[in-house]
């Protein structure tokens, strides 16, 4: 009788964890015995966690809404402010004015850039824009992400070496995987002195490809380097430079959603060299 009750008492359990997981439980004992106090607290139990899951997708639901509204209703007046300051600056005769509009076009440009970071990382994060990974070749990433940061290198005297390599095939998505390396390319010409160089290579594995961005720039502090791909993070030895403290942590994030990683090598005042793995299936 004691094998009996052991084995229905396992059979019960068994049922609860299956309806848990499916959604469907019901309490079904409304005695004193243990089973039934184990039922009545399961069943607080999963109503609190649907609560809570209901919770959330109204947050999220919420923070597409926000993120919507906010890119919407910034687009129109940062656009007319660059537009007037522009013709502010081709209208005036007098220095003192000119360079109050060029310091207005250049503050709104920062604000612009600050927002539409800040949008791609809620975008990102609360999943209202997907990263799908496909099969393709590597070639136009890394074509076009060079290409994107040559007009910057080039003001710097920075000479960027890199190759296009042919028939070598993984899975990204194009336009996010763009931003990614770019945002790295972006920190080594922003944090490289002038007239040094940045390569970028690409190395075949098993199982991954790695788009490699190698700078001779001020490298990174050994306790530094768990904390450069936090959100807003900017190390102390680079707060007079332009940035906000979000391009490795999205690089991250979204390498990070295609079954990639990010891996760094780098010794201060010695350079830094980011390798991006991209999963070959």
């Amino acid at each position: 009788m004691i094998q009996i009750g052991a084995k229905r008492t396992l059979r019960r359990l068994d049922d609860m964890l299956n309806e848990a997981m499916e959604g469907t439980f019901e309490e079904s004992r409304y005695d004193e015995t243990e089973l039934s106090r184990l039922e009545s607290r399961w069943k607080q139990y999963f109503s609190a966690a649907r609560m809570s899951m209901e919770q959330t997708g109204r947050e999220k639901k919420n923070m597409k809404a926000l993120v919507s509204d906010i890119s919407h209703q910034t687009k129109t007046p940062l656009a007319n402010i660059l537009l007037y300051s522009d013709l502010l600056m081709e209208c005036t005769r007098d220095d003192e004015t000119y360079h109050l509009a060029e310091q207005i076009h250049a503050q709104t440009e920062k604000l612009s850039f600050l927002i539409q970071a800040l949008v791609k990382m809620s975008r990102l994060e609360s999943d209202v824009l997907e990263v799908i990974p496909v099969s393709q070749g590597v070639k136009t990433l890394v074509a076009r992400a060079a290409e994107g940061i040559q007009a910057a290198a080039e003001k710097k005297g920075i000479e960027l070496l890199w190759e296009e390599p042919e028939g070598i095939l993984c899975c990204y998505d194009l336009k996010w995987t763009l931003e990614a390396l770019g945002n790295i390319l972006d920190n080594a010409v922003k944090y490289s002195p002038r007239a040094s160089k940045i390569s970028m290579t690409v190395r075949e594995f098993e199982f991954y490809v790695c788009i490699e961005v190698k700078d001779e720039g001020m490298g990174i502090a050994e306790a530094e380097k768990a904390q450069i791909f936090g959100r807003f993070y900017r190390s102390a030895r680079v707060q007079q430079e332009e940035g906000i403290g979000i391009g490795l942590y999205l690089a991250r994030e979204i390498v990070k959603r295609e079954r990639g990683y990010i891996k760094v090598l780098a010794k201060e005042g010695k350079g830094s060299t980011f390798g991006l793995y991209l999963p070959k299936k």
